[in-house]
């Protein structure tokens, strides 16, 4: 009898000490199924929703010397926006759908492509840009050293900006536009150059006046670049400078780049930076994207003993129709710790990437239904909203100060599991509208691309050389 007793005594502080530490998971954010896989996320409202002021984060990476801040282009931590209109979401899910259609439309088996080439005829429209990213560096350039505030983009080869004198015309951009007239380190591109001819095999046109190399870079809604290709003097930061980086100089450019002074190119090819700085950086980089627009995160080039050593990779792959972005192999999605149902064919069957400048990641529509559908069961108890520009599947949080979010797992080739980040789940611009952050393409066969939300606070970790893709948690907030 005193043997059952005491056995019973056990069991009862077992049971009681589970639940001592299940509300101890609880209190910091997370709530645990089976297997110990993260079922929900338990957030605040207020933490779902833009601020109006600039928070910067205490970024991982500061002490490493060839790290760049990264802020949103659209957020009060970036002095772009002090001529701008406040955010506007419906004009960011406009150019995240513009971008989507003019990727896709260089996929052969893209529902999308002769849409997309019909988007691609059309005059460049004010806010409208295709091909560009919503994420902004600052870096130096010429002798004396000049900062440009540039778009940051895994997408784009070519790394330029505006330049005097503008032959034809210049958009309206925050910083002085770069005179090379004025520095001392500043050399144009002879045509005859190996540089010139990379230039032609990856643009597909360049020209020659007075045997001096020029660029032309278009983008799917006709904004563009035109200029000399020339070498300048790029500054990461006061101890990694790169030299003779070429460049374009562009003196007549057009389309709206939310006034940041051009675009700095980080795909896979030639003439991009990862490319050029190979000898310094290893092509080598990663980068963090906050959780809000409202911090910021951080862009390192090169892998030294400060890097993550959390991270877990994945290969890179090659997506013939989309050579200038990275390929990724997407396995399999689960909710609350319970793998979807989805073909296996479903993300293989068009092939995917991943992309710093798409917002919204784009499934085959048979993997977003089973991700709505789960997705919804686990929000039964939250009062749904309407659907709104790309989403379908909202909720009104105006009267909750706490929700419980199901957590999304992506599982990716060679056994990497990523929990999405609470801020990578729903897309909010109010609380009487959050929607979740994710779209459906066309067709199974189209194009599947993982985009900046469902990437924020990991440190992505592209090792090039190495031909692997890695993530770690937590790498800003």
């Amino acid at each position: 009898m005193e043997g059952s007793f005491f056995c019973m005594f056990r069991r009862a502080l077992l049971f009681l000490s589970l639940h001592v530490l299940m509300i101890c998971f609880m209190h910091q954010g997370y709530a645990y199924g089976v297997e110990g896989k993260i079922a929900s996320h338990s957030v605040s409202v207020s933490s779902l929703l833009p601020s109006p002021s600039c928070s910067p984060s205490t970024a991982k990476a500061s002490g490493r010397k060839s790290t760049l801040e990264v802020i949103h282009k659209h957020g009060p931590c970036s002095q772009l926006v002090q001529d701008l209109s406040p955010l506007n979401h419906t004009k960011i899910l406009l150019q995240d759908e513009s971008r989507v259609k003019w990727i896709q439309s260089r996929s052969s088996n893209s529902s999308n492509s002769l849409e997309a080439s019909a988007v691609a005829r059309l005059p460049a429209k004010s806010g409208i840009t295709i091909g560009t990213g919503n994420y902004l560096v600052t870096v130096g350039l010429g002798t004396p050293k000049k900062n440009l505030t540039l778009i940051f983009d895994t997408g784009s080869p070519l790394t330029w900006t505006q330049c005097k004198p503008c032959v034809g015309s210049c958009y309206n951009q925050s910083d002085p536009i770069f005179n090379p007239l004025k520095s001392s380190s500043y050399a144009n591109v002879s045509c005859a150059s190996t540089a010139c001819s990379q230039l032609t095999s990856i643009l597909g046109r360049s020209r020659c006046l007075e045997s001096t190399c020029q660029y032309a870079i278009r983008y799917g809604d006709n904004s563009s670049s035109i200029g000399f290709f020339a070498t300048e003097k790029l500054t990461i930061s006061p101890t990694e400078v790169i030299d003779n980086f070429t460049f374009g100089c562009g003196e007549n450019n057009q389309g709206l780049f939310g006034r940041a002074a051009g675009l700095i190119g980080l795909s896979d090819n030639n003439i991009s930076i990862v490319e050029q700085t190979a000898a310094k950086f290893g092509k080598y980089f990663s980068y963090c994207l906050p959780s809000s627009t409202s911090s910021t995160g951080h862009l390192t080039f090169g892998n030294d003993s400060r890097a993550p050593s959390s991270v877990s990779f994945t290969p890179l792959s090659t997506v013939p129709q989309s050579s200038q972005f990275y390929g990724i192999s997407i396995v399999g999605i689960s909710v609350e710790g319970n793998p979807l149902s989805i073909p296996s064919t479903a993300f293989s069957n068009g092939g995917a990437i991943i992309d710093s400048g798409t917002v919204i990641t784009r499934l085959p529509p048979t993997a977003y239904s089973a991700l709505r559908t789960a997705v919804k069961k686990a929000m039964a108890n939250y009062t749904t909203a309407p659907a709104v520009s790309l989403f379908d599947t909202c909720y009104d949080f105006s009267n909750e100060t706490i929700v419980l979010i199901p957590s999304i797992t992506f599982s990716f080739a060679k056994g990497v599991d990523i929990d999405l980040d609470p801020s990578g789940i729903f897309y909010a611009e109010k609380a009487s509208q959050v929607c979740l952050a994710f779209a459906a393409n066309g067709a199974d066969s189209d194009l599947v691309i993982y985009g900046n939300t469902q990437q924020k606070t990991f440190e992505v970790v592209y090792d090039v050389a190495g031909r692997k893709l890695g993530f770690a948690p937590n790498g800003c907030s």
